[in-house]
C-alpha cells in the first residue's frame, strides 16, 4: 500500500495544568488513514490503547474499519520518545492483505513494553484468509508484532495462537524490577465460540514464543490483566456478572478462582452508539489495582452513566464501587468507554491518576442530535478529590464517526498513560464532517501535567 512512517512534527500548543479550570484543550493528531481499498471505511481510526515507560508512549489503533463484521484494515501506531514533543507514526507490516500479510481483517490492539528484554509489543486479534472480506467468526488468531528500537519501527507478526472464534485480546508485560517474573509477559483472551470462556498464555523471551494456552475457568469479555511489583497478576475483565477478576501467583503457570469486584448497572448510550462497561485497569507502585468502567448505580433513574472504580492490594478483595465526581449526579452528562492510567512512579495517598473518557452534554438525544466530546480529569490523591473536567475533543456528530452493525464507533476503549515524570497522554478519536463519502476520524493525544493538587470531591 505504500505506507511508511513518517516523522510528524508536533508542537505541543498547550501544556494544560490537571487543576486548571474547565474548558477545551488543543488537541494533537498523531496518525490517519491511509488506505483506499473500498471495502471498509476510509478514512478512519477507532479503538485505541496506548503504554508509557520513561518518555516513550506508544499508542495503536484500528485503521479502516469495516462496516459489517468487524475488524479493520490494519493497525496503525504511533510513538514519542520525547515526551510528546514528536510523534512518529506508521502501519503494522504483515499483518492484512492490504500491508502484504495473510489475514483478511485484524482489530482489538493493544500494546505493552518488556525493559528486560527491551521489545515493545502489539497485540491484535486477526481473522479470515485471503480477500479482506471474511468478516468476524472466520477461523482468527493472536498475533503479536514486536520492535525492539523503542517502538519506531516494527516486525511482522509472530503468530501466539491460531484458531476458534476468539475476541478482545490484551497483552501486558511485568515491568518490575523486584519481581520474581520481571520480564514475563501476558496476553487475554476469549473464545465467542466456547461461550466466552477466557483464557491466558505468557512469554518469557520478549515475545518470540508463546505458551500453549490455559483458562481460569472464566467465562466473559475484555479482560485487562495487570501485574503487581511481587509479580502477581491480576486480569480484571468483564463477566461473571458484573466485573470479576482473576490472579496468578506463579508468573501465568496457573491461575486461581475467579471472585467479584463488582456488580455493573449501566444503560445503553443514545444514538446508538457502541459502548459496554469494559473495564479498564491499572497498577500503582504500592501494587494497588484500579479498575475502572461506566455506570449508572449513582444515578436516578439509571439513564446517565457516571465512570466509577474499584481497587484492590490483592486482587481478591476490592473496594466498595466509587464514583468519578465529573459532574453532579443530578446533571444531564453521560459519561462512558473510560481509559484509566495510574502513575507507577506514586502510592498510597499521593497516587496519581489520570482519566480520559467520552461523553454526551445531554444524555437525552437522537442519532441526529448526539453531541460526542472526549473529556479529562485526574487526581493526585489516589481518588480522593478530582480536578474540574477538561473537554479534549468535540463536539463530534455520530454522522462523522466510523459506522458498524452494532452502532458508530469511536472505539470499545480507550487509553491514557503517564510518561515523562507526571505527564499524562490520553489517546482518543477526533472527527471532522466527512467529504462526500470520505470520512475524517483520526487518533489524536493531549498532554496533561498531573502534579497540582485536586480540588473536586
Amino acid at each position: 500500500m505504500g505506507v511508511r512512517a513518517a516523522l510528524v512534527g508536533v508542537i505541543v500548543a498547550l501544556v494544560v495544568a490537571a487543576a486548571a479550570s474547565g474548558g477545551s484543550v488543543v488537541a494533537t493528531p498523531i496518525s490517519s488513514d491511509p488506505y483506499t481499498n473500498p471495502t471498509s471505511q476510509h478514512r478512519t481510526q477507532v479503538e485505541p490503547d496506548s503504554f508509557g515507560f520513561g518518555n516513550t508512549v506508544v499508542a495503536t489503533f484500528q485503521t479502516g474499519r469495516f462496516v459489517n463484521g468487524g475488524g479493520s484494515s490494519n493497525i496503525g501506531w504511533a510513538t514519542t520518545t520525547n515526551a510528546g514533543r514528536t510523534w512518529t507514526t506508521g502501519m503494522l507490516p504483515g499483518t492484512t492483505v492490504f500491508q502484504n500479510g495473510p489475514w483478511s481483517r485484524i482489530s482489538d490492539p493493544s500494546v505493552a513494553y518488556d525493559p528486560a528484554h527491551g521489545v515493545w509489543m502489539i497485540s491484535t486479534l486477526t481473522f479470515g484468509m485471503g480477500s479482506g472480506s471474511a468478516p468476524f467468526g472466520s477461523p482468527s488468531g493472536i498475533l503479536v508484532s514486536r520492535s525492539t528500537d523503542g517502538g519506531l519501527t516494527w516486525q511482522n507478526p509472530v503468530e501466539t495462537f491460531v484458531g476458534g472464534f476468539l475476541d478482545k485480546n490484551w497483552i501486558t508485560c511485568d515491568t518490575w524490577s523486584q519481581s520474581p517474573h520481571y520480564g514475563n509477559c501476558y496476553q487475554e483472551w476469549d473464545d465467542v465460540g466456547g461461550g466466552g470462556q477466557v483464557f491466558m498464555n505468557r512469554s518469557t523471551d520478549g515475545g518470540l514464543t508463546w505458551s500453549a494456552p490455559a483458562s481460569p475457568g472464566a467465562f466473559g469479555l475484555g479482560g485487562q490483566p495487570v501485574v503487581q511489583p511481587n509479580g502477581t497478576v491480576v486480569v480484571p475483565y468483564e463477566g461473571g456478572p458484573g466485573i470479576s477478576a482473576f490472579r496468578s501467583l506463579d508468573g501465568g503457570v496457573t491461575w486461581q478462582n475467579v471472585v467479584t469486584v463488582a456488580s455493573v448497572t449501566d444503560h445503553g448510550v443514545a444514538g446508538n452508539l457502541r459502548t459496554s462497561p469494559l473495564p479498564s485497569a491499572e497498577v500503582a507502585g504500592d501494587g494497588k489495582v484500579y479498575v475502572a468502567w461506566q455506570d449508572c448505580q449513582f444515578r436516578t433513574p439509571c439513564t446517565r452513566n457516571d465512570i466509577v472504580y474499584s481497587t484492590s492490594l490483592d486482587g481478591v478483595s476490592w473496594s466498595a464501587k466509587t464514583r468519578v465526581p465529573i459532574d453532579p449526579t443530578d446533571s444531564t452528562v453521560d459519561h462512558f468507554i473510560p481509559g484509566l492510567a495510574v502513575d507507577r512512579s506514586t502510592s498510597g495517598a499521593s497516587t496519581r491518576l489520570a482519566l480520559a473518557y467520552y461523553y454526551y452534554p445531554v444524555a437525552n438525544c437522537s442519532s441526529a442530535t448526539c453531541e460526542l466530546n472526549a473529556g479529562f480529569t485526574s487526581s493526585t490523591d489516589a481518588g480522593a478529590t478530582w480536578t474540574q473536567a477538561r473537554r479534549m475533543a468535540g463536539p463530534f456528530k455520530l454522522s462523522w464517526i466510523a459506522q458498524t452493525d452494532q452502532g458508530p464507533m469511536v472505539g470499545d476503549y480507550i487509553s491514557t498513560s503517564f510518561a515523562g515524570g507526571p505527564l499524562a497522554f490520553p489517546v482518543f478519536m477526533v472527527a471532522k464532517p466527512p467529504t462526500g463519502s470520505t470520512f475524517d476520524e483520526r487518533a489524536a493525544s493531549a498532554r496533561f501535567d498531573v502534579t497540582v493538587p485536586s480540588s473536586r470531591k
